[in-house]
Parts: C-alpha cells; structure tokens; sequence
C-alpha cells in the first residue's frame, strides 16, 4: 500500500492539555509530534540561531518592537531582509510543509492548520478549557501562584491570537475555523482524548491504521 501521510493540527488555549492529548494522539496513531520541535528543524533549515525562533514563538511583531532598540546598531536592512517576523514565519511554514510530506504528524499551534490547509489528509481540533482549571494546571506543572498563572494564561491567549489572527485568513478559536472543538474541562484530559481519537479516525478512515497499532 502507498505511503499516503495525515496531519493533525491541534490549536489550543494555553493549559488546556493540548500538549498531553496531542502526545497521546501521536503515540497512538504512529505519527511524528511537533510542538517546539519544529522551531528547531526551522532554525537548523535557515541557518539562524534556534534562539530567534523561540523568542517570536507564537508572537506577532515581537522582532519590530525587539528590533527597533538594536536597529541602529545591526542596520535596519539587515531586520528588513533577515529576521523579521514574516520571514522567521515562512522558514517554520517551510518546516511544516516538508515534515507533513514525508511524515504522519501531530502538529501544536504555530497556524498549521491554515499552512497546511491544501494538505489531501487533515484535520483541525482546537481544544479548550475552564480557566480555573487551566490555573491549576499551570499552578501544578510551573509551581506558580495563582495569580501569575492567570495573567500568563490571559497573555498567552492574546498573543496566540494575535499570532494566527494575523498569519491566517481565520479566527483563533472560533468553532468555524475548525473540524472539532471541545472543552477538555467537561469530561476531563482522558475522556477529551477518546472523543477526539475516534474523531480523528473516523475523519480521516485510520480504522485499520489503528488495528494495526494495537496489535
């Protein structure tokens, strides 16, 4: 049988167990994760500093406000045709594209769902949760108070909007942008991960691509 190669594309708000269902998604189904890795494969691909590409991570305008502080120092023409935030986000498309054709991938953020919107085998999930719930996550996980883990919550969201507002032609978290959305806070991670699984089966017919997993 023709190696015939499927993405899922997972936006999510920041603590709602996107990470750990899209792990569990890739495990499952035999598939390669991307979530910071693919910042790396970017940075090896461009010859620029990985570092570059973590800063921007998921941030609109971060390189002009980063920037206009050193310009006179490095040279405006050097930001204008070298790093900016467009040209370190077609380096990460160009990443995405390439892993997507010769692998099965679980990809995290970054707007793949829209970079990869012509892919034959996809699909797009956004999963979010009850803030609350994300506090106590992010509490648990980062040692944070409460209150600093829902200012970076409520940062985190507006820059990842802003990040996919801008680079795509959808609305981040809006229920038309996706297959699936769902509140992983409603039947917990567990659960959330089986509904989205037979989802994702079903959308893309993995039916015997999961019998033979678990055999």
């Amino acid at each position: 049988m023709a190696f015939n190669p499927f993405v899922i594309n997972i936006g999510r708000q920041l603590g709602a167990g996107g990470r750990t269902i899209g792990h569990r998604l890739a495990e499952t189904l035999q598939a390669r994760y991307y979530d910071k890795e693919i910042l790396s494969l970017a940075a090896s691909e461009s010859g620029f500093s990985p570092e570059f590409f973590e800063r921007s991570d998921e941030r609109k305008s971060f390189f002009r406000s980063f920037f206009g502080t050193i310009a006179p120092v490095i040279g405006a023409d050097f930001y204008n045709h070298q790093l900016s935030d467009e040209n370190l986000f077609n380096h990460i498309s160009s990443a995405i594209r390439k892993e997507s054709q010769q692998h099965s991938c679980v990809f995290i953020g970054r707007c793949a769902d829209y970079i990869l919107r012509d892919h034959p085998r996809h699909v797009n999930i956004f999963i979010a949760a009850d803030t609350e719930d994300r506090a106590q996550r992010m509490m648990k996980e980062q040692g944070l108070s409460h209150k600093n883990a829902i200012k970076i919550i409520e940062q985190g969201d507006a820059n990842r909007a802003d990040f996919y507002n801008f680079y795509s032609n959808k609305t981040w978290g809006m229920a038309t942008t996706y297959d699936l959305c769902i509140n992983s806070s409603v039947l917990g991670l567990e659960e959330t991960f089986q509904i989205i699984l037979d989802f994702v089966v079903k959308k893309l017919q993995l039916e015997h691509h999961l019998t033979r997993t678990a055999e």
